[in-house]
């Protein structure tokens, strides 16, 4: 599997592709700003896009004139079209450990992740709750940050409170 440099002009988005992704552009494009292109667009050998929409319209709107691209010359048009569906579909079927994310999102520190839809809920469960609150009558708050930055300069005297 090769990789190959190509004009962001030389590619044609599928006109039948049926998600729909605008909504997901700018975390797209967030994440392409922040970590460069990682994920190359799939195309076939008429440089139709298989998979790869939204990093596609990310790089329009970022004006990159040039993306990394893997030619799936290997494929036939059935397999084509199966692999356009099943590359969207199976993201569907994954589910978050959230203690395990919550532990990846507390080691990260200098990178603002409501950039890419994670927001930070301060809110503890009810377990925690439970266990830290000694007098069940207390007022309990919730505070929700909208960014990691927010987060960052109030943490210190929110954790004096607690």
């Amino acid at each position: 599997m090769n990789i190959v440099m190509m004009k962001l002009s030389d590619l044609t988005p599928y006109d039948k592709n049926p998600r729909k992704n605008d909504d997901a552009v700018k975390y797209v494009k967030a994440s392409i700003k922040e970590f460069g292109f990682k994920v190359p667009i799939v195309i076939d050998k008429a440089n139709v896009i298989i998979a790869g929409h939204t990093r596609y319209k990310a790089s329009k709107e970022l004006k990159i004139n040039e993306v990394p691209c893997i030619i799936a010359d290997d494929l036939n048009e059935e397999q084509i079209k199966a692999f356009r569906l099943a590359d969207n579909k199976v993201s569907e079927a994954a589910t978050w450990d959230m203690e395990l994310l919550d532990e990846e999102l507390d080691g990260i520190f200098d990178i603002d992740m409501s950039l890419f839809d994670f927001n930070i809920d301060l809110e503890p469960t009810f377990d925690e709750l439970e266990r830290e609150t000694e007098h069940k009558d207390e007022l309990i708050i919730k505070i929700v940050f909208e960014t990691h930055e927010e987060w960052l300069k109030y943490e210190d005297a929110l954790r004096e409170l607690v």
